[in-house]
């Protein structure tokens, strides 16, 4: 061989040599990832931790009885297909157990949703603060995202129809939405469904629909049982209480959960999840507990902060918005850094564009309280 050739031993020249080490492909790295809410205070202390939306109540003593029931077979593979996991939900839902998928949260169905009907070249469109975890998948996915902008922190229909085009296949929508905590009454969702073209999904998103008590409210199960281009999606890390577990179902067409459970990995439900969602889908009273706690102090906390100057973004869910004065020393950062020094933890949410306000989940009376009085001591009021 000439001394001068640049031509290696694969073949290729110098120009077309691969990267010394394994790259992703094209847009991973522009994805930002997702940052959990914090769970330690300054000093890693933590007195009562608000950041996550989780319950306050624990778990079902129903779901930890089923949680030890099979620990004594963890050697074992779980049922690949969760099939009692989905007849239970089935059952209490009054769904057909063969139109719903169970995933490793609600998260991971979402995810099943952009591989299955996003590539290159597709759009999906999601509202402007909506659910992170959307403009991950579909990124990952190799598809665009398309951002729909809100009106007063709420999901515009109008908005989102405005932006469908040919390359749209898939809608995103939480009802209700994190982290504003807005909704979309259910004549808008329809609203929104029938002005998209036939071949685009809707996926609603619903994780806190069991907090909504507002007549005007439907989670989508309606929907996706009639239509052919709607699915629902749930989860088990709210008000169950199973976060820790990983667990969430989605319920739609049969030809669109046939395709998912096409590209869903085998046993991607623990035993131990599965044990425990049965239990905790079946167990009513646990559910009714946690309803009438957020009831009584959703809007206590509202109340209460807001007789301190600070705005609240009425929210149907289990948080609150909480917006701080637009003041040096008095902003959200400043808020969430005196919080954490007296170990007490909310939630930052610049990274869903909103850099003056912390999201708070609604939690015991003593953290509700305790959050209160610290918020009343940092603005300066006896």
């Amino acid at each position: 061989m000439n001394e001068m050739s640049t031509v290696s031993e694969t073949g290729k020249t110098a120009g077309e040599m691969p990267s010394a080490r394994p790259q992703p492909k094209p847009g991973v790295l522009d994805i930002a990832p997702y940052v959990p809410g914090k769970s330690k205070g300054s000093h890693g202390k933590t007195i009562h931790k608000l950041s996550s939306n989780e319950t306050p109540l624990g778990t079902s003593a129903d779901a930890r009885a089923a949680i030890e029931a099979v620990a004594g077979a963890l050697e074992l593979y779980p049922d690949g297909a969760a099939t009692d996991l989905r007849a239970a939900i089935g059952e209490v839902y009054g769904l057909n157990p063969d139109r719903i998928i169970c995933g490793a949260g609600s998260d991971e169905v979402l995810s099943l949703i952009a591989y299955g009907y996003l590539g290159p070249g597709d759009e999906a469109i999601y509202s402007e603060h909506g659910f992170l975890v959307y403009d991950i998948a579909i990124r990952a996915a190799g598809a665009t995202p398309v951002i729909a902008p809100e009106k007063d922190l709420t999901t515009d229909v109008d908005a989102i129809l405005a932006r469908v085009t040919d390359r749209t296949k898939v809608v995103f929508i939480a009802n209700p939405n994190n982290p504003t905590g807005t909704y979309l009454p259910f004549e808008e969702v329809r609203r929104l469904h029938e002005g998209l073209p036939d071949h685009v999904l809707l996926v609603l998103d619903a994780a806190y629909a069991e907090y909504v008590r507002r007549n005007d409210y439907e989670s989508g199960l309606e929907l996706a049982a009639t239509s052919e281009n709607v699915i629902m999606t749930r989860t088990f890390s709210k008000i169950y209480g199973l976060a820790s577990l990983r667990l969430g179902w989605g319920f739609g067409p049969a030809h669109v959960i046939d395709a998912l459970n096409r590209i869903r990995g085998p046993f991607n439900v623990s035993a131990m999840a599965i044990a425990a969602g049965m239990a905790a889908v079946r167990d009513r009273a646990f559910v009714t507990r946690s309803v009438e706690h957020n009831e009584k102090w959703l809007p206590v906390v509202t109340g209460e902060l807001e007789k301190l100057g600070l705005k609240v973004t009425p929210s149907v869910g289990n948080f609150i918005l909480v917006h701080f004065p637009d003041a040096a020393g008095k902003r959200a950062p400043d808020a969430d850094a005196y919080l954490l020094e007296r170990g007490c933890v909310l939630r930052l949410v610049g990274n869903y564009g909103l850099p003056n306000a912390l999201r708070m989940s609604i939690g015991s009376e003593e953290a509700n309280r305790t959050v209160i009085a610290h918020l009343k001591d940092f603005l300066g009021q006896k």
